[in-house]
């Protein structure tokens, strides 16, 4: 029986024993097709290749440039495919047994340059002083100048950001005093630009007697009494909108990135940063070491004159 034929066998039996949907078949289908493809010298095609030829066809994809996820997915098929030859006879072994799926890595996170950040600040700090905005609108834009001041000042989560009480800037404003996952408690320094938009901001808070009443540094009517994730968001991606940044590259978690890659990048402590960004395990914050290895592997080349 050729390849072709125990391939069609196979989607037959996912599809009447297993009830796969369509799209899965399909799947399945363009996966063995292109193994197939690739593996039509070995003895008896893909259906009599040995875990040499597949191990090959897999170092093949990596080099054809497949994420990780794409490979592994080729490999759970082809992983199926052969456990259904091995199951009605038609072969003596399972070749995938031995093979190791590729390892899909951890994402890199997104994050600014820091030329784009500092035109965001920029952005928010000139709306603030807008003597042309009164009324709610100044309130929301002095607001908004504290929220990413502080944010890019110190790391925090947006949770933690949003959620702050009030009295986190009664007591000392060099820094703040941060609940973080797990009820842990850490302190977290201002810059000189935080500590003056939060000046503006308290003074604004103050002058508002609903704003000054509310327990929460950020109030505003929502079921939780302070502002939402999920507003600041919206909010930051207008503000990157208006300063000729794309919204898309722009979130709360991209600026805690760009906190934490530009302290690196600027010589910083890994230990320093992990205590900062509340990490329990160093492996979490080393992911921004990987980071700035990508961006100095582009610096070299781009720039350097030996470089592919």
């Amino acid at each position: 029986m050729r390849s072709a034929a125990r391939i069609e066998a196979f989607l037959e039996m996912m599809s009447a024993e297993r009830g796969a949907a369509d799209n899965t078949l399909a799947s399945y289908r363009r996966d063995l097709d292109d193994a197939a493809e690739h593996m039509a010298d070995a003895p008896g095609g893909l259906a009599g290749a040995g875990a040499a030829d597949i191990r090959a066809y897999l170092d093949g994809i990596a080099e054809r440039g497949f994420a990780p996820t794409s490979q592994a997915r080729k490999l759970s098929a082809l992983r199926q495919f052969f456990k259904f030859l091995y199951a009605e006879g038609l072969r003596a072994d399972d070749p995938t047994g031995t093979l190791d799926a590729p390892r899909k890595g951890r994402p890199l996170p997104k994050t600014m340059s820091e030329a784009d950040t500092g035109r965001l600040l920029d952005r928010a700090a000139a709306e603030a002083r807008d003597p042309a905005e009164g009324g709610a609108a100044r309130v929301a834009a002095k607001r908004l100048h504290a929220l990413v001041e502080v944010l890019y000042a110190t790391g925090l989560r947006v949770s933690e950001l949003v959620s702050l009480p009030a009295s986190v800037a009664q007591r000392d404003e060099r820094f703040f005093i941060v609940r973080g996952k797990g009820g842990k408690e850490r302190m977290v320094p201002l810059s000189k630009a935080a500590r003056e938009a939060m000046r503006g901001w308290m003074a604004e808070r103050a002058a508002v007697p609903r704003l000054d009443e509310s327990p929460w540094l950020f109030p505003a009517s929502s079921e939780s009494g302070h502002l939402p994730r999920q507003v600041f968001a919206r909010e930051l991606k207008g503000l990157a909108a208006r300063t000729g940044i794309a919204a898309a590259k722009v979130s709360p978690h991209v600026l805690r990135h760009a906190f934490a890659s530009h302290l690196l990048q600027n010589g910083a402590d890994l230990r320093a940063v992990q205590q900062l960004l509340g990490h329990s395990d160093i492996s979490t914050t080393q992911i921004y070491t990987h980071v700035l290895e990508e961006r100095l592997v582009r610096l070299v080349q781009d720039h350097h004159p030996l470089a592919d």
